[in-house]
């Protein structure tokens, strides 16, 4: 798989940070024509089928990437028209400084930069310091205040502006991978399993919101989806890049597959089915071991209502939470095979206790 799938190619262009997340959650609900759509309160979107038989007893199966990244928001617009902001989400500072953004305006995309005080003109001192958010603007091109706020205003977001670029091997580089490819896979497993009509089971695809601010988005979906078992998708450290030590975080090498979350927070049933689902298939993967939580939604929806048994599958990511993601398009396809696998070879009566 060396071609980018159109609808992933769509998302990946589609601004959406956190709170924000309309623009993207439109291109993944059209997408989702095939299916029964639904949405909740916080905009999480919902694509439903039926099992094969149309058994309404049977168990639904909701598979949960989230479709929001992170941004940043304008907070303020000074007298010469520079914009300030905070950010929406985890960011390092030093990647953003230099970078062309993305205004969500107030009747479009307004093209702008992010700067700061030139090198030249720090101070030795200040050549040493990490650079703060703070310490940052952007800049719109603006000649003052009142030509500013014609483009823009106080909470509109923004993104970084980088389109996706296709490299050597099979990859993908882009912002907002993390994790459009999660939404890409929930939705692209939905629609091959209804093509297929092969599931005893029921499924969800669900592209969830507000995750990189507080797992917020799979939280209300769980009530309004009520899954009797869920995965969530998500990404995590590739670990052949340089500088990524395989004692702390496992070895997840680009083309090695799926990850599969195994963990205390995590459904050991759901791990196993996974697992054997993955080797019965053919399909590579490796284990991811968590103590603690996992840092993704598959926290909050092993918690929601009663308690949802929960598993995680990740893709290998390099340079996560910068406008280079880049992933292997193989992980992404063996990631989707895996979902599609696993439906269609769960039983009705599946036992998932703990």
């Amino acid at each position: 798989m060396t071609t980018t799938p159109a609808l992933l190619d769509e998302l990946l262009r589609t601004p959406g940070p956190s709170g924000y997340e309309a623009p993207a959650a439109e291109v993944w609900r059209k997408a989702a024509g095939f299916a029964e759509i639904t949405t909740d309160g916080l905009g999480s979107s919902v694509a439903t089928i039926p099992s094969s038989d149309d058994n309404d007893e049977a168990p639904l199966l909701a598979v949960v990437g989230h479709i929001d990244e992170i941004g940043l928001v304008v907070t303020h617009i000074d007298e010469k028209g520079f914009l300030y902001f905070a950010p929406i989400g985890g960011w390092d500072p030093q990647i953003l400084v230099g970078q062309r953004v993305t205004v969500s305006g107030n009747e479009g995309p307004v093209p702008g930069v992010a700067g700061r005080k030139p090198i030249h003109l720090l101070e030795p001192e200040q050549r040493k310091k990490v650079v703060q958010l703070k310490e940052m603007h952007i800049d719109i091109g603006a000649d003052d205040r009142e030509d500013a706020e014609k483009m823009v205003s106080v909470g509109d977001p923004v993104v970084i502006d980088c389109e996706p670029l296709a490299v050597a091997g099979g990859r993908l580089v882009s912002r907002s991978m993390d994790n459009r490819l999660g939404s890409y896979v929930a939705l692209e497993a939905t629609r091959r399993i209804h093509e297929n009509a092969k599931a005893k089971i029921r499924f969800a695809g669900v592209a969830a919101v507000q995750e990189e601010i507080g797992l917020f988005g799979s939280r209300t979906a769980a009530f309004t989806v009520r899954p009797d078992l869920a995965v969530a998708i998500d990404v995590t450290h590739a670990t052949d890049a340089p500088g990524i030590d395989e004692k702390e975080v496992g070895s997840h090498p680009f083309g090695s597959g799926p990850v599969i979350g195994r963990g205390s927070t995590l459904s050991p049933k759901v791990y196993e089915l996974l697992r054997d689902t993955a080797e019965k298939a053919g399909i590579d993967y490796s284990v991811g071991a968590s103590g603690n939580s996992t840092h993704t939604d598959a926290d909050s929806l092993q918690i929601s209502r009663t308690g949802i048994p929960t598993g995680l599958v990740s893709i290998p990511l390099r340079y996560m939470h910068s406008p280079v993601e880049m992933v292997d398009l193989a992980d992404v396809e063996a990631t989707v095979e895996l979902m599609v696998a696993f439906a269609e070879a769960l039983e009705p009566e599946v036992d998932l206790s703990r």
